[in-house]
Formats: structure tokens, sequence, C-alpha cells
């Protein structure tokens, strides 16, 4: 079953640990080669999906504090 024929259902979203109870959090979960993101408040509203290997060098980058340099 593809994600577009429903398949986000199936799928093991995950939110994170350190995500506060004020409803701005972001769920994600793996589907094959993929990584989809959704709105933790609005579960059947849009999704973003990323190439797996994109989305592992973007949580990497943001471990190692390189993405910190952005901020003001």
């Amino acid at each position: 079953m593809s994600l577009a024929e429903g398949g986000l259902t199936r799928l093991n979203w995950r939110k994170a640990t350190h995500s506060m109870n004020n409803g701005a959090c972001v769920e994600v979960a793996s589907a094959a080669s993929t990584v989809v993101v959704r709105d933790s408040q609005d579960v059947r509203g849009p999704i973003v999906q990323y190439p797996s290997t994109a989305w592992h060098a973007f949580v990497g980058n943001a471990r190692t504090g390189r993405f910190n340099t952005l901020v003001p």
C-alpha cells in the first residue's frame, strides 16, 4: 500500500521526547526510502516527504550544532 492509498495510518509515527505540550510539534515516520513529517495537531493534514538520506543528514547536522549559527 502506498502513502497515497492510505498507508499513512499504518506508519509508526514518532514525536520528539523533548517536545512540549504546547501543540507546536511534528511527528516523523519512516516509509521505505522516505521519511514523512506531519503536524502532530493535524494528523489528517498535509505531510512533507524527504529522502531518507537527506533527513538523516539534517538530523546529524542538527545534533552536532551545525545550524546553531543561524540563530541571531
